[in-house]
């Protein structure tokens, strides 16, 4: 019935379910996850700063990890433009049989971007959209400690000489923890929600 999920994600707390939504509904499909985010750009000229496509590129590549996690497959693309059209012409030509967003961001701008793509995508789009409310709270919102957690965490796993390599960021209510360690460098995801934490990527040695 649905062979292309597309996932529109920004990497803000508000797309957080919706990935997790669109992952399992394409695995009860056996579809395919499209992780699509859009650096935006409107009548009063472009966002494109070197941050927000670098931001945008993390978070297409948060989903795509978690997919390949889940073993659902995945591809990935950043666009340029207004957001709710991008999301609607990648739709069209990509032959996506389903939209899965979230309905709200946690605060302020971010809340006023991401409901009022929504909603405009739910009027507009000619395939089923699932909207998904974000509803959990943030238990972890302070770099230090997600790094903490972090570092912990890949003691346990083994790793000896710990330390945190880069500033953490977070996408998707996920920490993202470079480390360095004995072995090489590492990433360790923090979950902000449950502060459950996992390597996510392992030794990367020269």
């Amino acid at each position: 019935m649905y062979q292309d999920i597309l996932v529109p994600t920004d990497g803000s707390d508000g797309t957080r379910r919706s990935i997790t939504h669109g992952l399992t509904i394409a695995d009860r499909f056996d579809a395919t996850v499209h992780a699509l985010s859009i650096v935006p750009q409107g009548p009063l000229g472009t966002l494109q700063t070197d941050d927000a496509i670098s931001a945008a590129e993390r978070a297409v590549e948060r989903v795509e990890a978690e997919a390949t996690r889940e073993g659902v497959d995945a591809v990935t693309a950043v666009e340029r433009g207004v957001p709710h059209e991008e999301i609607l012409e990648y739709t069209d030509e990509h032959d996506v049989d389903m939209i899965v967003m979230g309905t709200q961001g946690r605060t302020g701008l971010d809340r006023v971007l991401v409901g009022s793509v929504t909603e405009r995508i739910v009027r507009m789009a000619d395939v089923p959209v699932v909207t998904v409310r974000l509803n959990d709270e943030i238990r972890i919102e302070d770099a230090d400690e997600a790094a903490r957690i972090a570092r912990t965490t890949a003691e346990r796993d083994g790793y000896d000489d710990v330390t945190v390599r880069e500033t953490p960021h977070r996408t998707s209510a996920s920490w993202i923890v470079p480390l360095e360690t004995e072995s090489g460098s590492l990433h360790v995801h923090v979950d902000a929600l449950t502060s459950e934490a996992r390597v996510a990527k392992g030794p990367e040695t020269e």
